[in-house]
């Protein structure tokens, strides 16, 4: 293609297109169907320079037209109350509940393994003197020691915003870097429980894990559920760049990648409740059972609004994902 034969025969229908674009919303009706007919008939001018003649600086201004004019047929949308409403009660427990084959076996797993590497440090003096010294290991988990004054250690308030801070990180993270093929999100999820079962392991060989628990369950959790939506939420993602399914491995992560965003959000207000749980409630003079009380009802109030909510608005084909209209236009691929 002649690229300077191309640029002169159509320089007037991007020059008058240009012209309209400025004009605003003072278009009369026959204006307004020239505008549309010079959108479409630009945005194919720009697919054949693209194709054929790529020139930067061509390219640049025609992608700019085509993008104002885009905005200006199509109109421009802005999130609502509505919005913010629909994804609470619809998009994000959706979400969670369709990625429920990935972060119910990561729970199971993880807590399993937890479980393993409690026993083995709480049956094996050597491996505890390999953590600490027998002085520290008394000072961390004796009546009045470092695991139970970890939680008061703090005002409740500056306790519970740091907690849900750091807890709101490593879920983003997991969900974010699950599409480095997983190992970072395998990584972030064995520190967490490596984390626990060090705390099994110790408080139980001092004969305390009945405290351990009770310190533990009232935030924990909920708290450790959100940690596995998230990690198994990435490792759907990491998946998704190993395969992709019918679609096409960008269109796949496109969509993956946007519902993890949403669920990112939607996790750092359920850590916000953990959070409010960890600086208030465990550290409170409540009676154990009170406390584990609170953690559970919690728990099932989650597991309540991710399977009925999120059941049902996975069940109308909700995914988490923003609306069909609002997707750009696929092509489909072979099977």
């Amino acid at each position: 293609m002649d690229l300077d034969v191309f640029v002169n025969a159509h320089r007037s229908e991007w020059d008058r297109l240009d012209h309209l674009l400025h004009r605003g919303r003072r278009l009369t009706g026959a204006e307004a169907d020239e505008l549309v007919d010079l959108y479409q008939h630009t945005a194919t001018h720009l697919s054949l320079i693209q194709s054929s003649a790529p020139d930067p600086l061509l390219i640049a201004r025609l992608t700019q037209l085509v993008a104002r004019a885009r905005s200006t047929v199509t109109g421009t949308r802005r999130a609502s109350w509505r919005d913010a409403a629909h994804f609470l009660t619809a998009g994000f427990p959706a979400a969670v509940y369709r990625s429920r084959h990935w972060w119910i076996p990561t729970a199971v797993l993880s807590t399993l393994l937890a479980a393993l590497i409690g026993w083995w440090i709480g049956t094996h003096p050597e491996v505890q003197s390999a953590i600490a010294a027998p002085e520290d290991l008394r000072r961390m988990t004796s009546p009045g020691g470092e695991y139970e004054t970890y939680y008061s250690s703090h005002p409740a308030a500056s306790f519970a915003a740091q907690v849900w801070t750091n807890n709101a990180q490593a879920a983003a993270m997991c969900l974010v870097l699950g599409a480095f093929l997983c190992v970072p999100v395998i990584w972030i999820l064995f520190l967490n429980v490596l984390n626990l079962g060090v705390g099994i392991g110790l408080m139980s060989s001092a004969g305390r894990l009945d405290t351990f628990l009770g310190l533990v369950l009232p935030h924990g959790l909920l708290e450790l559920t959100a940690v596995f939506v998230a990690a198994g939420t990435g490792l759907r993602l990491g998946w998704t760049v190993i395969d992709p399914g019918p679609r096409t491995r960008r269109t796949a992560l496109a969509q993956q990648g946007r519902a993890a965003i949403g669920m990112a959000i939607g996790l750092a207000l359920i850590l916000f409740v953990s959070g409010v749980i960890e600086g208030f409630v465990t550290p409170s003079g409540l009676p154990t059972w009170a406390r584990i009380a609170i953690g559970i009802a919690a728990e099932l109030a989650f597991l309540a609004y991710v399977y009925i909510l999120g059941g049902r608005a996975a069940g109308t084909g909700d995914a988490g994902d923003i609306a069909d209209s609002e997707r750009s236009a696929e092509l489909p691929v072979a099977a």
